[in-house]
């Protein structure tokens, strides 16, 4: 299909256009460098284990890879033909440099490989790796910050160790935008009486860090709010459930961002930390807003049936017992009507032990009150990066579909640097197709491009864009 090409779309509009989450592939032997500085000069092997898992993992039997909780990974993972879209995707100078030919006034760039080792199990090296990773694309951004910001990693396997590295690249290195590890995997105790080594090492829980996590996060979050950093998430459910096959890539990839994101937007907001910090700003990154429409329409509805002021309305100790043993008498077939007399127990399935409204009470971190708390707790912090040729982005600006009347803050996000974008230049031209089609009009396709980007960015930074080639717009936009 024959998109807009970037000046054409621009002629179009009157406002910038940024992009919250295009992509760096890492440039290895750079990083290296920087992981030996952290970890000394010996430990090479081990970086370069981390890297080659995906070659490693193909040795191993399907047995072995299932122990271990290893799937079919990424593979073919970047522009190849197109040879100057895989130089611009590594060399940021690159990507400044094109930034106008792109159609793009601004871009957030996030991390490729650099993502992986905020969940490495070790601690020393995923604390080295992660150090690592940020020095470089902090040195690598240097005098861009007109056009491009870059995204520091945060491992997040202790809300201490999570602040330690948050303090280092923000004071240290001056980042203004991270992102966080959507999960932790949480290593499987054995059974009782058993031994550690009898547990799969693929054997865990996932610690979503909202709702019945290993640790106290709320003083990660509180640390976010006092330096005006908007917390993000970028992780993948590939390996997760079904999403574990061990010869097929799509079969895992389909749908895995969506799964992360979907999974820590629900602990965060099931937890009470939008309620407990209104003022935060969170971004769940290119897994769309398709899943955001489907898990606030379930939540609402899931709070009107379940709620405190509607579940007691399921106690089986409501039940009427007279009038339900005369309709026994009545309709029952010969078979139940025999045990008529075990009724009361009979009716009594599902319990739960403790009847206390803190306990029936799964809403109680949220302390809603009304239908509309979810707008406040659920559209107004919760933004969605939703790539350029992905139709159901329209879904995020349809009022009269969703639940409310409510609008999603959607977010362009171009994944620029990855095999889903074979020509950068279709980008930009690809997300306007929403507009050509009758889907977005030019107002909605402003929100995608940049009044949601600046909810997000500057919700708790208003200075987020001071000093770039767009500040006088966003200047005006704020004070409007």
């Amino acid at each position: 299909m024959t998109h807009l090409s970037p000046p054409a779309v621009r002629e179009r509009i009157d406002h910038p256009i940024i992009d919250s989450d295009g992509h760096l592939v890492e440039y290895l032997p750079a990083v290296r460098d920087l992981f030996l500085e952290e970890a000394g000069s010996s430990r090479g092997s081990d970086f370069d284990r981390t890297v080659d898992i995906w070659r490693a993992a193909q040795t191993l039997s399907a047995d072995a890879k299932r122990n271990a909780g290893l799937f079919r990974m990424t593979w073919w993972g970047f522009p190849a033909v197109n040879t100057l879209d895989r130089a611009t995707a590594t060399l940021p100078r690159l990507l400044h440099h094109r930034m106008d030919e792109l159609g793009l006034d601004f871009a957030v760039v996030y991390p490729t490989l650099g993502l992986g080792p905020m969940s490495l199990p070790n601690e020393e090296m995923r604390r080295a790796a992660t150090r690592a990773y940020n020095r470089y694309f902090a040195e690598s951004f240097q005098g861009l910050g007109d056009r491009l910001t870059p995204i520091a990693t945060i491992p997040m396997h202790t809300p201490e160790e999570a602040i330690e590295e948050l303090e280092y690249v923000t004071g240290t290195l001056g980042f203004k935008a991270v992102t966080l590890a959507g999960h932790v995997k949480r290593p499987l105790p054995p059974n009782p009486g058993g031994r550690s080594e009898d547990v799969p090492h693929g054997a865990h829980w996932l610690d979503t860090f909202g709702l019945d996590s290993a640790h106290d996060y709320d003083p990660l979050w509180r640390r976010c709010s006092e330096l005006g950093i908007a917390p993000t998430f970028h992780s993948s459910g590939m390996g997760w459930g079904a999403r574990a096959s061990l010869s097929n890539y799509v079969f895992n990839h389909v749908g895995s961002f969506a799964a992360a994101g979907e999974a820590t937007c629900r602990a965060l907001f099931l937890g009470g930390v939008t309620r407990r910090f209104p003022e935060l700003r969170f971004a769940f990154l290119e897994g769309g807003a398709g899943w955001a429409a489907n898990l606030f329409s379930d939540l609402l509805g899931h709070w009107e049936k379940r709620g405190i002021h509607h579940i007691r309305h399921y106690d089986p100790q409501a039940i009427d017992q007279a009038q339900m043993r005369a309709l026994f008498e009545t309709y029952a077939d010969p078979r139940a009507k025999g045990h008529v007399d075990e009724l009361s127990a009979a009716l009594g399935v599902l319990p739960t032990n403790d009847e206390r409204d803190e306990v029936i009470d799964e809403f109680a971190a949220c302390e809603i009150a009304r239908a509309e708390d979810f707008q406040e707790l659920f559209s107004a912090p919760f933004h969605f990066g939703c790539e350029a040729d992905d139709p159901v982005n329209a879904r995020a600006f349809d009022a009269q579909a969703n639940p409310l009347q409510t609008r999603f803050k959607a977010l362009f996000s171009s994944d620029i640097g990855h095999w889903d974008v074979p020509d950068m230049l279709h980008v930009l031209g690809e997300a306007w197709e929403l507009v050509d089609n009758g889907h977005l009009d030019e107002t909605d396709f402003k929100h995608f491009v940049f009044d949601n980007p600046l909810s997000l960015w500057c919700g708790g930074n208003p200075g987020f864009f001071d000093g770039t080639a767009i500040e006088g717009d966003v200047s005006a936009a704020l004070t409007s």
